[in-house]
C-alpha cells in the first residue's frame, strides 16, 4: 500500500521504480498525482513527481485535465526539484492552441533564459515555450530571435543542446 511515509523514504531507482509499479498496478495514476504531488511536505511531492516520470505517455495522459493545475504548481513552488519535475510532467502531456496560457509562456521565457535557474529547468522552459511558440508565427519568430541572441558562455551544456537542435530544427 502507497502511503506519504513510504514516498518519502524514496531513495533511489529501485524504490521509484517500486512506487511506479504499485501505481501502475492500481491504474489510476491521476488519483495517485492528486494526493501526493501536492503535499506540504517537499520530500513527499518530489519523490511523488520522481515516481509519475517513470509512467509511459499514455499512462501520463491520465494527468491531462490536471494540465493547468500541474502549471500552476510549476510556477508557484519554492522547490527546484519539484519545479523540474513537473516541468518533464507537463513538457510529455499534450498542449493545444486553444489551452495556452500566455502566463506559463511567460514564465518559460523568463524561467530558459534566467542564469540562475537550473539548467534541467531551462532546458525543459525552452522546450515548453518552443511548443507553445509553435501555434504563432510571430511568436516563433520573436522566440527564436531569443534564444540565437543568448550569450551561450553563460549556459550549461545542456541548455546549449536544446537551444541548438531547436535552431537547426527551425532551419530546416
Amino acid at each position: 500500500m502507497i502511503t506519504s511515509d513510504k514516498i518519502r523514504n524514496v531513495k533511489g531507482e529501485l524504490d521509484a521504480q517500486t512506487i511506479y509499479h504499485e501505481v501502475r498496478s492500481l491504474g489510476d495514476f491521476a488519483a495517485f498525482a492528486k494526493q501526493y504531488i501536492y503535499d506540504a511536505d517537499d520530500h513527499v511531492a518530489r519523490n511523488a513527481l520522481w515516481c509519475l516520470t517513470k509512467a509511459n505517455d499514455a499512462e501520463l495522459a491520465q494527468l491531462q485535465p490536471m494540465l493547468n493545475e500541474l502549471i500552476d504548481n510549476a510556477m508557484s513552488t519554492p522547490h527546484s526539484a519539484v519545479r523540474r519535475l513537473t516541468l518533464n510532467i507537463i513538457e510529455r502531456l499534450k498542449m493545444s492552441e486553444e489551452e495556452l496560457r500566455t502566463d506559463f509562456l511567460d514564465f518559460c521565457l523568463d524561467h530558459m533564459t534566467c542564469p540562475t535557474e537550473l539548467p534541467g529547468i531551462q532546458s525543459l522552459c525552452m522546450k515548453l515555450a518552443y511548443r507553445m511558440c509553435s501555434f504563432y508565427p510571430e511568436l516563433m519568430g520573436e522566440f527564436m530571435r531569443t534564444i540565437e541572441a543568448m550569450e551561450m558562455d553563460f549556459y550549461k551544456p545542456a541548455v546549449k543542446s536544446i537551444r541548438n537542435r531547436l535552431l537547426r530544427q527551425e532551419k530546416k
